[in-house]
Protein backbone atom coordinates (compact mmCIF):
# COMPACT_ATOMS: atom_id res chain seq x y z
CA UNK A 1 0.00 0.00 0.00
CA UNK A 2 1.23 3.66 -0.91
CA UNK A 3 -0.35 5.65 2.20
CA UNK A 4 -1.28 5.49 5.52
CA UNK A 5 -5.17 6.27 4.43
CA UNK A 6 -4.99 3.25 2.44
CA UNK A 7 -3.67 1.23 5.51
CA UNK A 8 -5.78 2.52 8.03
CA UNK A 9 -9.02 1.46 5.23
CA UNK A 10 -7.53 -1.64 5.13
CA UNK A 11 -7.73 -2.18 8.80
CA UNK A 12 -11.13 -1.03 9.34
CA UNK A 13 -11.95 -3.85 6.75
CA UNK A 14 -10.39 -6.32 9.03
CA UNK A 15 -7.48 -7.27 6.95
CA UNK A 16 -4.77 -7.78 9.22
CA UNK A 17 -2.69 -5.81 11.82
CA UNK A 18 -1.59 -2.68 11.60
CA UNK A 19 0.79 0.13 13.36
CA UNK A 20 -0.73 3.56 13.00
CA UNK A 21 -0.42 6.75 14.30
CA UNK A 22 -2.43 7.23 17.34
CA UNK A 23 -3.80 10.64 16.20
CA UNK A 24 -5.19 8.70 13.02
CA UNK A 25 -7.03 6.25 15.12
CA UNK A 26 -8.30 7.11 17.82
CA UNK A 27 -11.94 8.46 16.28
CA UNK A 28 -12.01 4.56 15.40
CA UNK A 29 -11.05 3.34 18.57
CA UNK A 30 -13.02 5.48 20.33
CA UNK A 31 -16.36 4.38 18.17
CA UNK A 32 -14.53 0.59 18.61
CA UNK A 33 -14.41 -0.06 14.76
CA UNK A 34 -10.55 -1.03 15.74
CA UNK A 35 -9.40 -2.46 18.75
CA UNK A 36 -6.11 -1.76 20.25
CA UNK A 37 -3.55 -4.58 20.64
CA UNK A 38 -0.13 -5.30 22.36
CA UNK A 39 -0.48 -1.96 23.81
CA UNK A 40 2.01 -2.66 26.34
CA UNK A 41 4.58 -3.22 23.46
CA UNK A 42 3.80 -0.07 22.05
CA UNK A 43 6.25 2.68 22.36
CA UNK A 44 5.14 6.50 22.26
CA UNK A 45 5.60 8.22 19.13
CA UNK A 46 6.88 11.97 20.27
CA UNK A 47 6.74 13.48 16.66
CA UNK A 48 9.45 13.42 14.16
CA UNK A 49 12.48 15.49 14.67
CA UNK A 50 15.12 17.16 11.69
CA UNK A 51 18.81 17.19 12.46
CA UNK A 52 21.43 18.29 10.53
CA UNK A 53 24.97 19.11 11.67
CA UNK A 54 25.93 22.50 9.83
CA UNK A 55 23.76 25.57 8.25
CA UNK A 56 26.80 25.72 6.13
CA UNK A 57 26.52 23.97 2.47
CA UNK A 58 22.57 23.49 2.68
CA UNK A 59 21.31 22.47 -1.20
CA UNK A 60 18.25 24.36 -2.32
CA UNK A 61 15.69 21.62 -1.98
CA UNK A 62 16.90 21.11 1.86
CA UNK A 63 16.07 24.61 2.41
CA UNK A 64 12.68 24.66 0.71
CA UNK A 65 11.72 21.85 3.06
CA UNK A 66 13.30 23.30 6.37
CA UNK A 67 11.23 26.57 5.53
CA UNK A 68 8.31 24.73 5.25
CA UNK A 69 8.66 22.95 8.27
CA UNK A 70 9.47 25.63 9.94
CA UNK A 71 6.15 27.32 8.45
CA UNK A 72 3.95 24.75 8.61
CA UNK A 73 5.25 24.90 12.81
CA UNK A 74 4.07 28.60 14.12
Amino acid sequence: MNSVLQILQASLEGIGLVQLPDNLVQEYLDRGELQEVLAEWSEPFEGYHLYYPSRRQQTAAFRVVLEALRYRGD
